[in-house]
């Protein structure tokens, strides 16, 4: 079928004003926040479960790709439409609103656009919050947080955005409108929610989730740490764990990025050290206290040359400024960035630090660190201006060259800003024939047709479950 009988079909099941075809928007939606870029065939707005069902169904009997899109903040690609057929591209951010909240068993019902922030502050007045708080989490929305398993500095103690997500209403790759999940505390039956959770929009489209809040804590406390050394503030963050304290965050930020976040935020960062961490404590007052005074001592016998605690909230909402501007704050280098979020062991992140500046240094790059450090969620944020000829080339050799170094390190691929497009073809370095087949027979179940998002995640070449029918039963036991 030809791309002019799609888009009339489109334009009968959305208002014809919310298919759009101009060039414009399509270059716009042909690309994510990630240096990669695609091409888009057609571009939708529904602004409901009925008409993203509409939609899916039209380029179900088409033949024609398609990709979920929230508001473009992915890093690794996942949003880009990529294929041997440009896809339609289904924005879902005219889905914002918050359809019920019940603040006593904290669950609320959302649209997949509504921001993550937002979020947050519409429960503020029951006491309670969205936990997942990536830093992009004033324009990332919640259904990107559900496609990726988005994370933030708070998921050291509070998890990932699939331990804050029940049940969610979900458009199949055919159309069909189902719930996964339930506000029951065990459903029946497999775990398919927990399935779709992180599942990169390759299984369908969320249409309406319900998230469970977060109490908002009666008492914070936050300690802000600098050293003259890195690997000294690495081994404080191992020893603030060992200790047997799990702060609700504890990060990191080394020399280039504390100097860049403090020149645009000004919240009194200490520029001339090499290395800061910002550690966050919640809890009940008593408890919160002994630990602030723990964690104090902590990080002083491991190095630290400074320890202050916030005086008020001014001060804690400025320094947090400071950590959750620094992927803006570098444009003071360069135009332009690459980061990656590896995660390894936290025994480790001497070394690998180590080997990930050393990489930098060899290829001519800036690179800065600002990482979540309290699960070992790195970070690296390599700086540049792709105006330049062939530094696109260098950028992406070196992202490839450090994912290898924390891959032999134990580490995983990603800790929350997913695969992608990025990093599809790296699942090699993790996963064998037999992992990325019975991956590939999951993907199949909930989309046959392979029209949902295509060419993500996956590696070209892993077998299907048609072509797995010859290996005997008992082969993968």
């Amino acid at each position: 079928m030809s791309l002019g009988s799609l888009v009339g079909d489109l334009r009968f099941a959305v208002a014809s004003e919310r298919v759009h075809t101009d060039a414009f928007e399509l270059g716009l939606y042909g690309r994510d926040a990630s240096t990669l870029s695609g091409e888009a065939s057609v571009v939708c707005f529904p602004t409901s479960s009925a008409e993203v069902s509409a939609v899916v169904r039209v380029c179900r009997n088409h033949g024609w790709p398609f990709v979920a899109r929230g508001s473009g903040t992915g890093l690794a690609g996942g949003a880009v439409p990529s294929g041997a057929k440009p896809p339609v591209v289904i924005v879902t951010t005219k889905m914002n609103r918050i359809l019920e909240v019940d603040a006593e068993s904290r669950f609320a019902w959302v649209e997949p656009g509504v921001l993550n922030l937002d979020l947050s502050r519409a429960v503020a007045a029951f006491g309670l919050h969205f936990a997942p708080d990536p830093s992009s989490q004033q324009s990332c929305s919640v259904g990107g947080n559900v496609a990726n398993n988005s994370g933030g500095p708070h998921c050291l103690l509070y998890g990932v955005t699939n331990a804050h997500i029940a049940a969610i209403e979900v458009v199949l790759p055919d159309g069909e409108v189902v719930v996964l999940g339930g506000l029951d505390g065990d459903p029946d039956g497999l775990d398919l929610r927990g399935c779709f959770v992180g599942s990169e929009g390759t299984m369908g489209i969320a249409t309406k989730i319900c998230v469970r809040l977060t109490e908002t804590p009666r008492t914070v406390s936050t300690l802000l740490a600098d050293f003259d050394d890195m690997a000294d503030a690495a081994r404080a963050v191992t020893a603030v764990i060992a200790g047997g304290i799990v702060p609700a965050a504890l990060e990191m930020m080394d020399a280039t990025i504390v100097e860049v976040v403090e020149a645009y935020v000004h919240a009194g960062l200490p520029t001339e050290s090499a290395a800061v961490l910002l550690v966050e404590l919640d809890g009940l007052a008593g408890g919160v206290a002994r630990q602030t005074e723990t964690v104090a001592q902590i990080l002083a016998s491991n190095g630290a040359q400074h320890v202050q605690v916030a005086r008020d909230e001014p001060e804690r909402a400025a320094w947090w400024k400071a950590r959750k501007s620094a992927f803006g704050a570098v444009a003071r280098i360069a135009p332009n960035y690459y980061l990656h979020d590896c995660v390894v062991p936290r025994s480790v992140l001497v070394d690998v630090l180590s080997e990930v500046n050393g990489i930098a240094r060899e290829f001519g790059l800036v690179l800065g660190n600002v990482f979540h450090a309290g699960d070992g969620n790195l970070h690296p944020l390599i700086v540049f201006d792709a105006r330049e000829q062939g530094v696109l080339d260098r950028v992406h050799e070196a992202g490839q060259r450090i994912i290898e170094v924390c891959v032999r390190a134990g580490g995983s691929l990603s800790g929350e800003h997913g695969i992608g497009l990025e990093k599809r073809d790296a699942m090699r370095l993790v996963f064998g024939d037999d992992d990325l087949a019975a991956q590939r027979c999951l993907r199949d179940a909930f989309d046959p047709d392979g029209l949902c998002n295509p060419d993500k995640v996956l590696p070209s070449g892993v077998a299907g479950c048609g072509e797995l029918a010859s290996i005997p039963a008992g082969a993968w036991i």
